[in-house]
C-alpha cells in the first residue's frame, strides 16, 4: 500500500522545506544553529500541518545525532525514563553530539511526565524538541519551559500552499505520472484551512475519486468530490479545528443552541477539557470584555474547575459557561484597543515618558524634574485631576472606544464627564 501523499512529499532537508523563513531562512534564528550542529532544547509551537514534525526530523538529519521519538498520547513516565537511559548510554554525556528526543504533542504530557524530563535536559543527556499546537506558556511547566527556546511556526500563506500543490504534481512518484491539470485552487485552500497535511490529503482524495486518465481540478469538482466522500473525510479527524471555530463563532454570535451543539461535538471527539475552557476564557475577554466583565470571571472559574474535575462531570460546567457567554452582551472594544495600541507603538517607537509621570527615588532625579507637576488623583475632587498621561507626540490619541452596549455606554458617559472633549467620547 502506498504511503499518503503528505508522507511521500515530506521534505528531507532544508532546501525542500517550505515556509518558516524567519526560522530557517538566510537570516533565520535557527539557521546557524542547525548548520553548526549546536541545537538547543526547543519547543516548536504552531497550528497543525505547518511542518513542526518535519522540521524536527530535518534538524536531526542535519545534526547527525542519535534520535529518539515519543508521542505524548501513548507514552508515560516509564517510557520517558527508558529513553533517557538509552540516551545516556549512547554517549550523550559531556559531548555536543548528545541525542535528540522529539516529543510530539508535548502539551498532552502531564506535570509528572514533564518533570521527568527536567534533569536530562539540564544535564545535557538529551536535547529536547517538543511540538505543540497549544500555547507553551499554559501547557509546559515553567521549569521545563525555562530550559527550552520557544520557536513559533507561522501559518502557510497562499503562495506556499500553491507551491506545495505544484510540487506534488511534478515531484511525487505517483501523481507525476498522471495527466492532471490544476485549474483552480481556491476550494482546496479553503478546505485545508492552511494545514499543509490536510491540503495534500484532500488533493489526493479528489484525484483518486476520478476514474478518467485525464484529470482537471476545479473548485466545483473539488467541492463535489469532497461532499461525496464526507464520511471518509471525517474519519481523519482533521475537521477538529473547523468545529472549534464553529463553536467559538456560535458563542460570539450569541446563539446558545449552536454553541452547545458544537460543544457536544468537541466533547464527543474526546477533546481535552482545558483546551475547550481556554478557548472560552480567551473569548470572554476578546468578544465580551467590559460589556459584561463577569464573563471573564466565570470563564476563568470554569477553566480552574474543569482542570480539577475532568470528564464526565466537566461537560456540565463547560455547557453552563458556553451558554452564559453566548447570552452575554458582546464587545470587542478591549481587543481593538490593544491591537491599535501595539500598532501605535510600532509606528512611533520608544517615546519618552513625560517628566511628570517619572519615578523620582533619588535627589538627582528630583533635581532633573522627575515627577514634577504630577497631580495625585486622590488629592482632587472625585479622585480625578485633568492631566496628560500620554507622550506629547501622541497626546489626545483615543485607543479605547467603548462598545454600544448598556455597560460600556455607562463607561462612555463617565469618561466623557472626566475628560470633556479631550478624547471625544
Amino acid at each position: 500500500m502506498n504511503a499518503p501523499l503528505a508522507e511521500r512529499l515530506r521534505p528531507q532537508n532544508l532546501n525542500e522545506y517550505i515556509g518558516q523563513s524567519h526560522l530557517i531562512g538566510e537570516q533565520g534564528s535557527l539557521t546557524n544553529s542547525i548548520k553548526q550542529g549546536l541545537i538547543p532544547s526547543m519547543i516548536l509551537w504552531g497550528p497543525p500541518g505547518i511542518g513542526k514534525t518535519t522540521l524536527a526530523h530535518i534538524i536531526v538529519s542535519e545534526a547527525q545525532r542519535p534520535f529518539y521519538t515519543l508521542s505524548a498520547i501513548n507514552s508515560g513516565v516509564k517510557e520517558v525514563r527508558e529513553v533517557i537511559e538509552q540516551a545516556k548510554k549512547s554517549g550523550g554525556l559531556f559531548t555536543t553530539k548528545n541525542p535528540i528526543l522529539f516529543i510530539d504533542e508535548i502539551h498532552r504530557f502531564s506535570k509528572s511526565q514533564q518533570d521527568s524530563l527536567l534533569q536530562a535536559v539540564e544535564k545535557g543527556w538529551i536535547t529536547l524538541i517538543g511540538a505543540t499546537t497549544e500555547n507553551p506558556s499554559f501547557e509546559v511547566i515553567p521549569a521545563l519551559l525555562s530550559r527550552c527556546q520557544v520557536y513559533i511556526l507561522k501559518e502557510f500563506d497562499k503562495t506556499d500552499l500553491e507551491h506545495l500543490l505544484k510540487r506534488a504534481l511534478t515531484q511525487d512518484e505517483i501523481l507525476s505520472k498522471k495527466d492532471i491539470h490544476l485549474k483552480e485552487t481556491n476550494a482546496l485552500l479553503r478546505l485545508s484551512g492552511g494545514d499543509a497535511r490536510k491540503l495534500l490529503n484532500i488533493f489526493e482524495l479528489v484525484i483518486n475519486a476520478f476514474e478518467t486518465d485525464t484529470i482537471e481540478i476545479t473548485d466545483k469538482n473539488v467541492l463535489q468530490k469532497i461532499q461525496n466522500n464526507t464520511v471518509r473525510y471525517d474519519k481523519t479527524g482533521e475537521q477538529h479545528y473547523d468545529i472549534v471555530s464553529a463553536f467559538i463563532k456560535s458563542i460570539r454570535g450569541s446563539d446558545p443552541n449552536a454553541a452547545v451543539y458544537w460543544l457536544a461535538r468537541i466533547i464527543e471527539g474526546g477533546e481535552d477539557v482545558k483546551f475547550i475552557a481556554r478557548r472560552m476564557l480567551i473569548l470572554a475577554s476578546e468578544d465580551i470584555g467590559n460589556a459584561n466583565p463577569t464573563a471573564l470571571v466565570i470563564a476563568n472559574s470554569t477553566f480552574q474547575a474543569v482542570s480539577t474535575i475532568g470528564y464526565p462531570e466537566s461537560r456540565i460546567i463547560l455547557s453552563q459557561c458556553a451558554i452564559y457567554l453566548a447570552c452575554a452582551s458582546k464587545s470587542n472594544a478591549s481587543y481593538i484597543a490593544i491591537n491599535e495600541a501595539q500598532q501605535l507603538v510600532k509606528q512611533t517607537g520608544d517615546l519618552s515618558v513625560p517628566l511628570s509621570l517619572r519615578n523620582a527615588p533619588t535627589k538627582l532625579m528630583k533635581s532633573l524634574s522627575y515627577g514634577e507637576d504630577y497631580k495625585y488623583a486622590h488629592n482632587h475632587s472625585n479622585n480625578f485631576a485633568l492631566h496628560e498621561f500620554l507622550p506629547h507626540e501622541i497626546s489626545e490619541t483615543k485607543l479605547y472606544n467603548p462598545g454600544n452596549n448598556t455597560r460600556e455606554n455607562t463607561l462612555r458617559s463617565y469618561l466623557k464627564t472626566l475628560w470633556k472633549d479631550k478624547y471625544n467620547y
